[in-house]
């Protein structure tokens, strides 16, 4: 497909689960950006993009499509056409790669999941700062034995769908990923490595012996550590800004958000949402692939 340098590529997807991105639904999108834009459909039903030829703003052209699409199950991501594959990959965990909160699990054995998702939630909207939330709800733990972990991830714990082949796929085609949370490090270590990520990294939970101590050692992995190890991983692959990609749904994210290339709120938190580069409210993670580009036949199941 022959574009002009300075084109926008905007990604219509859907959940596969439900295919909304019909061929009328293309054409229609298509019609409102104007005659010179083109098609191209990454899988039926599920992805397509529409290349916009010019200067438009991109803001200017993701409105447009969600006026025309007047509310259906789409989501819509607009970007520079030149620079859509990414080489680095950070995500956060809980309620992102996976569908839980790692420590309100750890909560329910203790009988305090209510009062401490109540926490996790209010820190997750940034209504509170995260590090001192974090100590507060790891307290509430102490005693705990640790083999508790294992039983949450094998019964408890979903990954998101589209995330593995995600991981792959990015991974086949040589780029870093990188499993960074504010959760702990028995968590992304079995978590990341079922996935298939390069590296985690994430808080680590002080023991006294085969229970949890109630402490989190210092200093915590928060917002302002996810976009360190962003820009250190940045720097370490020599990468430019626009090659990079990280994904998240909390207030703790959006520091590195901010900071990549691309960066995608994942069914977030409004204020998160409103910030990021890019919203996904409906697709599952298979769609941070076809916003690179990537055709369904491409993907690394």
């Amino acid at each position: 497909m022959a574009s002009a340098p300075n084109s926008l590529v905007a990604t219509l997807i859907a959940n596969p689960s439900r295919p909304a991105v019909t061929d009328e639904i293309v054409a229609l999108a298509a019609w409102a950006l104007g005659q010179e834009t083109e098609q191209a459909v990454l899988a039926r039903g599920i992805a397509a993009d529409l290349i916009v030829p010019g200067v438009t703003e991109a803001k200017a052209v993701e409105a447009a499509l969600r006026q025309v699409l007047n509310g259906q199950p789409i989501d819509v991501v607009v970007q520079p056409l030149e620079t859509r594959r990414k080489r680095l990959f950070l995500a956060d965990m809980d309620s992102t790669m996976i569908g839980q909160e790692c420590i309100d699990e750890l909560a329910d054995y203790v009988g305090l999941k209510a009062e401490v998702s109540e926490i996790t939630e209010r820190a997750m909207r940034g209504e509170i700062a995260f590090e001192p939330a974090l100590r507060e709800r790891v307290a509430l733990l102490k005693d705990l034995p640790i083999n508790v972990v294992d039983e949450i991830i094998e019964k408890r714990i979903t990954l998101t769908p589209g995330g593995r082949a995600l991981v792959q796929t990015m991974r086949a085609q040589g780029a870093y990923t990188c499993l960074v949370s504010g959760g702990f490090t028995l968590f992304t270590g079995p978590i990341g490595a079922k996935i298939g990520f390069h590296e985690d990294r994430s808080n680590r939970l002080i023991l006294n012996g085969e229970k949890l101590a109630g402490l989190v050692e210092e200093p915590i992995l928060g917002r302002e550590a996810k976009l360190a190890t962003l820009i250190e991983l940045r720097t370490r692959f020599s990468l430019a800004p626009h090659e990079t990609m990280a994904v998240g749904d909390g207030a703790n994210d959006l520091a590195m958000l901010g900071e990549a290339g691309l960066g995608v709120a994942f069914r977030a938190k409004p204020a998160v949402a409103a910030a990021a580069h890019a919203r996904l409210d409906y697709s599952d993670l298979s769609a941070l692939l076809y916003v690179q580009g990537y055709k369904a036949g491409e993907f690394i199941s």
